[in-house]
């Protein structure tokens, strides 16, 4: 279907783990766009504060329950930090009876680059495995998609141990997006009419082709 098409299916879908909004998620996406829109920010900016939550959809497919789409992400193959919320719940998690897991670095190295990590599967990492391989957004916007659920890292600044040089650049970006998905809820409902056509133009220009494989 098209990005558009995707967006429009969101509007039956309301985040449960979110408790700053009671409006659907295209409420949120046409509210987080439209404040990066209002502070002239790059038109790639606008599309990534449209789309980020659109990994939700996966609720609609093959999902067991909101718990495995929505939520804070975290990496997975090394010991997990304690600044992820709800941490005292991972005891009952297999992975943290499995000895190679629990150690610092796990499976990875010293700077390794969170581009060589695993994260928690969820809505983020679907949404940004599928704009890296059908979009043209820059390596910032794709960053935004990936780790705006990654708050042990983006807030509390943990497993800074596995980042490379390039993730610090890809930090900043992250920081800057972030006020802009956290603090644009409102009880405002655009009319979804009368921004389509901005909109669309706008998705056509980063994903050449307009029918997407989700």
């Amino acid at each position: 279907m098209t990005i558009w098409d995707a967006l429009i299916k969101l509007n039956n879908l309301l985040d449960e783990s979110d408790p700053d909004t009671e409006l659907s998620q295209i409420d949120h996406a046409l509210q987080t766009a439209e404040a990066i829109r209002r502070d002239n920010k790059p038109r790639w900016f606008q599309l990534v504060g449209l789309i980020h939550d659109l990994g939700k959809l996966l609720y609609f497919y093959d999902s067991k329950g909101q718990w495995d789409v929505v939520g804070d992400t975290f990496p997975v193959g090394c010991r997990y930090s304690k600044k992820i919320i709800y941490y005292n719940f991972f005891k009952n998690n297999q992975d943290s009876k499995n000895p190679l897991y629990n150690t610092k670095f796990g499976l990875y190295s010293p700077n390794c680059g969170l581009d060589k990590v695993m994260l928690s599967w969820g809505h983020d990492e679907y949404m940004y495995h599928l704009a890296k391989e059908q979009s043209t957004l820059p390596q910032e916007g794709l960053a935004m998609i990936r780790y705006h659920s990654f708050y042990p890292w983006h807030q509390e600044g943990a497993y800074k141990y596995l980042m490379s040089d390039h993730d610090i650049k890809m930090l900043s970006a992250v920081k800057a997006f972030n006020p802009y998905d956290l603090y644009s809820k409102s009880d405002i409902k655009y009319n979804i009419n009368d921004l389509k056509t901005y909109y669309t133009d706008l998705i056509d220009e980063f994903f050449p082709n307009k029918i997407v494989e989700f």
